[in-house]
């Protein structure tokens, strides 16, 4: 069966039309998103910044962890933004039904299952950071509250995977808009005291997140559930399939790998640098990949509004679209990575002295600003390329060139910090950027010219 189906008029149709429009259109609300995002994590360091580097270094490292939660909640909202949208391009709208209503299920097992986990064992994950004893007892606290907010996260993944695949990314801008306004109020109010509410630290930053993340899933459900909601208001749990469950995890499961080994590695990275560096090592590598965040969610936002656009066009092909889509890209992606790269390099003291305003953490902060800014450029192209792959389905090259490059990122930091101290560290992680920024590009290349000689 294809067709139309209840909701399905406001659905965007990528394979006609002007593609710059068409692209700008579905990427500002998505680049948007991305920048919310980041803003909820730099809203909590400001905040918690004023608690002192120590909350910032127990907030920082659970951060990380959260990070990797959030990239396995890519398996459903990669995997739900590709479907969907071939489905639409292929005028399969019962097809795209089907696989949201697997993506839910499979982010609200995965949410409940880690929440959990969490809640139940937070010991073990804190102690990999090898931080102080009283750093680390409130990151003990913060991951336990935090955790509660896990299922909410993932559902919010989840749904705003589905509304891009539905050309629809306005959405999800509008609904995480609202979150992040409620975070900014709730933020001092939990954690300094105002009113009739204790002041409780580093613990109201979590208590904060989580009541927001609820409110944005809750509008998400609303929004699906009304009368005329975009697919039918298809079921949230449903049996999984074995087809379908096998698709999603086959095209989902490469990018969330990538991105949980990614923030892994991460991880590890911290724990080399608490060594080397003390908190300050940890609060500079934490904070500093939250500023560096304004590149790198502009170029993810792009990269997933570049891969929702090609998957219709692949599906429907129009392939010459799909390229032409992917050199507005690139040329727009330069011009902002140039920008930011002068700013970190130029500036990265004074930008980091207005999140944590010790003397001792922006100096530090801005070594690892000035370092990053090297290497912006180079994030943006690998981003970039990586939504092409997405698009047309071969998500297991940029997975398998970011495992490499991230991997060899210990090695190098631990040779170079032997070496140069801590900013050994910082110079592993941009040269690696460098390389990926230089090999996916060049991968894809080599890969558009085989689609186009087996198209002929």
């Amino acid at each position: 069966m294809s067709g139309k189906s209840a909701g399905t008029e406001h659905i965007r149709d990528f394979t006609r039309g002007k593609i710059f429009s068409q692209l700008i259109a579905l990427a500002m609300p998505l680049m948007a998103v991305s920048f919310i995002q980041m803003t909820y994590n730099l809203v909590d360091i400001m905040w918690i910044g004023r608690l002192g580097s120590k909350s910032v270094a127990a907030v920082g490292t659970i951060g990380m962890i959260m990070w990797m939660m959030n990239s396995l909640a890519l398996t459903s909202k990669v995997s739900a933004e590709i479907s969907i949208g071939q489905s639409v391009g292929a005028k399969r709208i019962d097809q795209a039904v089907i696989y949201a209503s697997h993506t839910t299920s499979l982010a609200i097992l995965l949410g409940v299952f880690f929440a959990l986990l969490f809640i139940g064992f937070p010991h073990p994950f804190v102690s990999f950071f090898k931080l102080q004893s009283d750093i680390a007892a409130e990151a003990v606290n913060y991951l336990r509250i935090v955790a509660f907010g896990l299922p909410f996260a993932f559902l919010t993944l989840n749904f705003s995977g589905i509304y891009v695949g539905l050309g629809r990314s306005d959405i999800p801008f509008y609904f995480n808009g609202i979150g992040l306004v409620l975070n900014i109020i709730l933020d001092p109010v939990f954690i300094f005291g105002i009113g009739p509410f204790p002041a409780l630290g580093s613990a109201g930053a979590a208590l904060a997140t989580c009541i927001s993340q609820f409110v944005v899933a809750m509008l998400f459900v609303y929004h699906l559930k009304r009368k005329n909601g975009l697919l039918g208001k298809f079921p949230f749990f449903v049996r999984l399939h074995k087809r379908y469950t096998g698709n999603i995890l086959k095209l989902g499961l490469p990018v969330a790998a990538m991105n949980m080994y990614f923030s892994f590695i991460s991880m590890n990275l911290a724990r080399i640098a608490s060594i080397h560096g003390g908190h300050l090592g940890v609060t500079s590598q934490t904070t500093g990949g939250q500023i560096e965040g304004i590149t790198w969610n502009t170029s993810q936002g792009f990269s997933t509004a570049l891969g929702s656009f090609v998957a219709q066009n692949y599906a429907a092909r129009r392939m010459d679209r799909a390229w032409k889509a992917y050199h507005y890209t690139l040329f727009m992606m330069g011009i902002l990575g140039i920008i930011v790269s002068l700013a970190f390099m130029l500036a990265g003291e004074n930008i980091f002295a207005l999140f944590i305003p010790e003397k001792a953490a922006y100096e530090a902060g801005g070594q690892y600003l000035f370092i990053m800014g090297i290497s912006q450029l180079f994030m943006m192209s690998e981003l970039t390329t990586q939504g092409m792959f997405n698009g047309i389905g071969k998500t297991t090259i940029p997975a398998f060139i970011s495992i490499v490059f991230n991997t060899l990122r210990i090695p190098l930091a631990v040779f170079l910090a032997g070496k140069m101290g801590i900013t050994g560290v910082w110079w592993a992680i941009s040269l690696s950027s460098i390389m990926k920024g230089i090999v996916s590009p060049i991968w894809f290349y080599f890969l558009q010219r085989k689609i186009r000689s087996a198209s002929r």
